[in-house]
């Protein structure tokens, strides 16, 4: 298995992170001095973008720059060609944004992971302020991946929620078919692999069987990993699966899942195409996407 497949939007990351030198503050300070720092900008919603003779691509600005808008300390992001990488979030970065979503369709991989973790680290920055153990406000350490309470001296970190998704797939008929299902909030058509949080006390293939039990009443066999995905919306790591199930028969939790699919590779190849006629596939930047196009390719481990 590569450390990172070129199709996971949001992988690829090309920044040396140095998480053995961002913990020593001098070293972080130094770094922020260092007359060749970068800083990618973004706000809420996405990153500043320009175009490039490519297409767009990030905006780069020198640090000092970027300073004069933050709304927070910069957030260290790696190395890059030996130049340091700053994250600044600014309140509001005008009309150069785009949503992050958006933005992973069009920007390159290397692009796209950065902004990706930099929206994961601002999003946790915002959300855990305050110290979960007494409640007092924590200060940020180690160029943005720690932040310490002063009162009571706990260490918080980025928090990352592994979710599985899963495709199923059965290979008792004639051919071999995989399941797609719809959840009630999406648009009618759109259909994507199961998914869900694994819960404390379960492995990967536990939580995998848990969920497709409860969603689909689906009994999985064999469970094999594909890849994964960090999501940062906001800080997920989707862990991709072919789930083989035992049977066909589907019985849907109303709850979470309004609709299924059973797909042979012709019918899952035009769903990918665009050319289904009920059913639309996910889009570029979800791993679900990358499942069933191993399924059809007949590459799936």
């Amino acid at each position: 298995m590569t450390a990172a497949a070129p199709d996971i939007v949001f992988a690829g990351n090309p920044l040396d992170r140095a998480g053995d030198r961002r913990n020593d503050p001098a070293w972080i300070a130094a770094q922020a001095a260092h007359p060749d720092a970068l800083a990618l900008t973004a706000d809420a919603v996405g990153p500043v973008l320009e175009a490039g003779p490519e297409g767009p691509r990030l905006a780069w600005s020198s640090l000092a720059e970027a300073r004069r808008a933050a709304v927070g300390p910069e957030v260290f992001l790696g190395l890059w060609k030996g130049a340091p990488v700053f994250a600044v979030e600014v309140a509001a970065a005008g009309p150069d944004v785009m949503p992050l979503r958006e933005a992973a369709m069009v920007l390159s991989p290397g692009d796209a992971a950065m902004a990706g973790v930099a929206r994961s680290l601002f999003d946790w920055r915002r959300r855990h302020g305050f110290c979960a153990n007494c409640g007092a406000a924590t200060d940020p350490a180690c160029g943005g991946w720690k932040r310490i309470c002063p009162a009571c001296a706990a260490e918080h970190f980025p928090r990352v929620d592994p979710v599985v998704i899963m495709l199923p797939v059965y290979r008792g008929g004639p051919e071999d078919r995989c399941l797609l299902a719809r959840a009630p909030a999406w648009p009618p058509g759109r259909m994507s692999a199961p998914a869900g949080f694994v819960e404390p006390g379960e492995s990967i293939a536990e939580a995998c069987a848990r969920e497709l039990k409860e969603e689909t009443a689906l009994v999985v066999g064999r469970v094999r990993h594909h890849s994964s995905q960090p999501w940062p919306f906001p800080s997920q790591l989707m862990i991709g699966l072919i789930a083989e199930v035992t049977d066909e028969t589907v019985t849907l939790d109303p709850a979470e899942l309004a609709e299924s699919a059973w797909l042979t590779r012709g019918e899952a190849a035009d769903v990918l195409a665009g050319r289904h006629p009920a059913i639309i596939a996910p889009p570029r930047v979800a791993i679900a996407r990358t499942l069933i196009q191993a399924w059809v390719d007949g590459v799936d481990p």
